[in-house]
């Protein structure tokens, strides 16, 4: 059984047509403007290629060199809040026991110590270590001590740790024992 559609002709080819006078194997045929033709390319230079390349590795060195020089500042922080938290122990210590506690400071080896324990304390190499503390609390050179007292009061002094151009100060207050940390 054949089914006749009278809107849809035949032409000359046997293709069938629309009245509208186009076949359907024309409009299949027709396809979008070529790219080329509009003045585009259909990809990417080598010019540009390199130079995306060139700006990916750039911002990448650029996050690299932060991460480095943050490790560095990361370093003297960790290194002055450990001084300060022996400091502090130092002081608790002195009002506990009711007896002078000293925390000993080497800066020729870039050590330190507190009064009856046997841990060392090391300080990294990259660190400078400068203290400034009463006359009598010096013992030769580039050894230091700071004393805290069992009424609370302390030597006192300062103690700076530098690393580059970043700076953690340690205040000792000699009255109060007070022990205060902060960046310069």
């Amino acid at each position: 059984m054949t089914l006749f559609y009278p809107q849809t002709l035949r032409n000359s080819r046997g293709y069938a047509e629309s009245p509208l006078g186009k076949s359907f194997k024309s409009r299949l045929k027709t396809q979008p403007p070529n790219v080329t033709d509009l003045g585009f390319s259909k990809g990417f230079t080598l010019l540009e290629l390199m130079l995306v390349m060139f700006i990916v590795i750039l911002g990448f060195s650029a996050i690299g060199l932060n991460i480095s020089s943050g490790n560095d500042a990361t370093k003297l922080q960790s290194a002055a809040r450990d001084m300060v938290s022996a400091l502090r122990f130092a002081k608790g210590q002195a009002l506990i026991s009711h007896e002078e506690t000293t925390v000993a400071l080497n800066l020729n080896e870039n050590t330190y110590t507190v009064s009856d324990r046997d841990k060392v304390f090391t300080i990294p190499d990259t660190i400078a270590l400068t203290v400034v503390t009463a006359q009598e609390e010096l013992e030769g050179k580039g050894l230091a001590n700071i004393r805290f007292f069992p009424d609370g009061s302390s030597s006192g002094g300062r103690i700076k740790l530098e690393m580059n151009s970043a700076t953690w100060q340690i205040d000792i207050n000699w009255l109060t024992g007070q022990v205060e940390l902060e960046t310069k």
